[in-house]
């Protein structure tokens, strides 16, 4: 069921998934911001970094800046993406302030690089396990998602290019030393955001070339289990030889892991050593059989 299309009611709002998944993560960010980063100045992007920032430049409460700046897009999350969304959104930004506000963590260490490295994952973590919620608890996935739609700029160019404001002006406020360790905090956070949501498993697009075209499609969807496309082409010149072929050719394409991708790559070469094959990798997949999920 579509979560635009869900009842709104308690049940569906409060998942086992979801309490836990928020629980964890709010833990992890809370733990980043008064552990590393908060304590040492270091910013990180989106409404986070706006409220470090007026933290250190005007002495204000974190926590009501993050609170009251994440507000103004609980509407725009409940009329434009979802009201269980909102809701959620609501709820983890709430918890987050209130767990900064709240939570006595004394400062794990003052070395810039392990603030950098240690503070950005773990906020990174965070988000990522907010995100597997059905949640987030910053404003500025709000304000992309829905930017998005409007211009021809991915939701991560238009994060990027509001972070980057926000890293400008501290590179004006603090020096450009303090604005370059805040980036690799950002960096830390955003790769170890993506792992968490998405897995270690990137997906890789493989395409096969070969004259054994229905031996190797029999080897992907029977022996492998995995799903394939087929694409009618034709093969072309070849270099250094006079003649050339232009026979019909099934060029197969299947999605795998990255995990996967070398031992697919040797069952094929045993059936024809000389297919070409390419692989490219691809951001993610909707739709269709990619994975078999393990049985309970």
């Amino acid at each position: 069921m579509n979560i635009h299309s869900q009842e709104l009611t308690l049940k569906n709002i409060f998942t086992a998934r979801f309490i836990i998944f928020a629980i964890l993560g709010i833990d992890c960010a809370v733990l980043a911001l008064k552990g590393f980063m908060i304590p040492n100045g270091f910013l990180d992007g989106g409404v986070t970094g706006i409220a470090i920032l007026c933290h250190e430049l005007f002495h204000v409460s974190f926590s009501a800046v993050a609170l009251i700046v994440n507000l103004l897009f609980v509407y725009p999350a409940y009329k434009y993406i979802s009201k269980i969304f909102a809701i959620r959104f609501c709820l983890s930004v709430i918890g987050l302030s209130m767990g900064v506000e709240f939570v006595h963590i004394e400062a794990v260490t003052t070395d810039k690089l392990l603030i950098a490295l240690f503070g950005g994952g773990l906020i990174g973590i965070g988000m990522g396990l907010v995100t597997r919620a059905g949640a987030a608890f910053d404003g500025f996935e709000v304000l992309a998602a829905l930017t998005s739609k409007k211009v021809a700029f991915s939701i991560t160019e238009i994060i990027l290019f509001l972070n980057s404001i926000i890293f400008l002006v501290a590179a004006m406020k603090f020096g450009i030393e303090s604005a370059m360790y805040s980036l690799i905090t950002y960096f830390a956070a955003t790769k170890m955001a993506d792992y968490v949501v998405d897995g270690i498993e990137e997906y890789i697009a493989l395409t096969i070339i070969s004259k054994d075209a229905d031996l190797i499609k029999s080897l992907i969807t029977n022996d492998l289990k995995k799903a394939i496309t087929i694409y009618k082409g034709k093969r072309g010149y070849l270099p250094n030889q006079e003649e050339t072929t232009h026979d019909d050719v099934d060029i197969i394409v299947t999605i795998v892991t990255r995990f996967e991708i070398l031992d697919i790559q040797d069952e094929i070469r045993k059936i024809d050593p000389t297919a070409f094959m390419y692989m490219s990798s691809i951001k993610e997949t909707m739709g269709g059989v990619v994975k078999q999920k393990a049985g309970h």
